[in-house]
């Protein structure tokens, strides 16, 4: 019994030790009702969702905007993650505890497939690489964990944007110069969207020497509990080496590898 109230002194003191109207605790429930979010909302809905008098979340607002962590999509009221608060939570998860469970799941995949593979996040308008392993072909692309790629550009980030609601989409597609990385870049918005229904029926994204010359790659969704799109599986490979058609037979031990993936996701 004494034990049991010493263990109940305990938990109250460390409630006790945070106040529950810290400032820093009211700024990071903004930032989770900012994140948490499919489109970016606009103040009257972030005071909804985190319960506090507009011109307190108003207050916080303007700090974490001029910190750096947040901004306002152009043309609008609403809020947006910003670069430094992506930066944070990119490098945060690139040293997660949970990484040498992926990894283990990724060295398995590509000793099973022989080639390159990766997984990555969306982290504003890019797609980060988590973790990569390659394999030692002596014709490669060099590319690292932390590495990042465009989204339009690349299996993966196709694969974010086509589930991203309709609306984020074409805002993306509107204000996101789309510049030729190749010959085979898509820089039409229309084609584009096109590609981005067809991911989304076929539940894969290809990439055809979209980004680098004589690199093909071939995506995979994994998904968190609530079915949401968190990141993605891709194998990378030389064209000559592996084509697509050729790429897509591995897609049932790709999507049993992104499953297993899942169950490593901390975030």
């Amino acid at each position: 019994m004494i034990e049991g109230d010493a263990m109940i002194e305990e938990t109250q003191r460390a409630s006790e030790a945070v106040p529950a109207g810290s400032a820093i605790l009211r700024a990071v429930r903004i930032l989770e009702a900012i994140a948490g979010q499919d489109s970016p909302p606009p103040l009257s809905e972030i005071c909804r969702e985190v319960d506090l008098p507009k011109p307190t979340v108003y207050r916080i607002l303007t700090t974490l905007e001029h910190a750096g962590l947040i901004g306002r999509e152009p043309g609008t009221k609403r809020y947006t993650c910003a670069e430094r608060l992506s930066t944070l939570a990119g490098d945060t998860l690139l040293r997660s505890p949970n990484r040498a469970a992926r990894r283990g799941v990724l060295e398995e995949l590509v000793e099973q497939v022989g080639e390159t593979c990766n997984i990555s996040i969306p982290n504003n308008n890019s797609v980060l690489l988590l973790d990569r392993v390659e394999v030692g072909w002596p014709l490669r692309v060099a590319l690292s964990s932390g590495s990042t790629l465009p989204l339009y550009a690349s299996a993966s980030g196709k694969l974010f944007l086509s589930h991203l609601p309709k609306r984020s989409r074409d805002r993306f597609l509107r204000v996101t110069p789309l510049i030729s990385h190749t010959r085979n870049t898509l820089t039409d918005p229309a084609r584009l969207s096109r590609e981005f229904e067809q991911i989304r029926s076929d539940g894969y994204a290809t990439e055809n020497e979209e980004y680098l010359a004589g690199v093909s790659c071939l995506a995979v969704p994994v998904r968190d509990i609530d079915g949401r799109v968190v990141a993605a599986l891709s194998v990378h490979a030389p064209a000559d080496r592996l084509g697509l058609d050729e790429a897509k037979e591995f897609l049932p031990l790709m999507r049993q590898s992104a499953d297993a993936i899942a169950q490593t996701i901390d975030w």
